[in-house]
């Protein structure tokens, strides 16, 4: 879609499609103080300091991790990453579990009470956003949810193409 409205468009059209980029991402990633007070006051109530939820978020995208690599995901020594565990474990956030193949392996894993740290935040954002959507207009609904499917869809386009575990250059992302 952008390659044929940069074809049909010169100059001054592809000005003004890059402002008009650029507006559409400030109004997708704007975070307001209020909401980053929320997404803390949420995290507070949990009393997860920002290591432990660095931690459960690692877990919860890549799975069980041993020590080790754990470690190496956060960037911290082999020794930070125990007393990080070993906190975590006393609140049944995380727990550690030998390996099936090799017994030596300890591999750590999210509890359902390190699961539901992301529910509970998750539940509160949806809520938030129920209210937001809940004041727009019949017609102003339609077109977001218009809006909605054609990001998922561009983004469904894009991710397709990208190695998860090696973000493209500037350059990639345009040839």
């Amino acid at each position: 879609m952008r390659n044929i409205y940069a074809a049909q468009n010169s100059g001054a059209g592809r000005s003004s499609r890059a402002a008009l980029e650029e507006e559409v991402l400030s109004e997708l990633t704007a975070w307001s103080p209020r909401e980053r007070h929320g997404v803390f006051r949420a995290w507070h109530q949990h009393a997860l300091s920002l290591v432990h939820l660095n931690v459960l978020t690692i877990l919860e995208a890549e799975g069980p991790l041993s020590m080790k690599h754990l470690a190496e995901a956060m960037d911290v020594s082999d020794a930070s990453v125990t007393g990080i565990v070993d906190r975590m474990e006393k609140r049944d956030l995380v727990e550690r579990q030998h390996g099936t193949d090799d017994r030596r392996q300890v591999l750590v894993h999210l509890t359902d009470a390190g699961r539901q740290v992301f529910l509970d935040m998750e539940a509160r954002r949806r809520e938030i956003h129920r209210r937001v959507v809940a004041e727009l207009s019949d017609d102003d609904l339609v077109s977001v949810r218009n809006g909605m499917r054609a990001i998922r869809a561009a983004r469904d386009r894009v991710l397709s193409g990208i190695d998860c575990h090696h973000a493209p250059s500037r350059t990639e992302e345009t040839e």
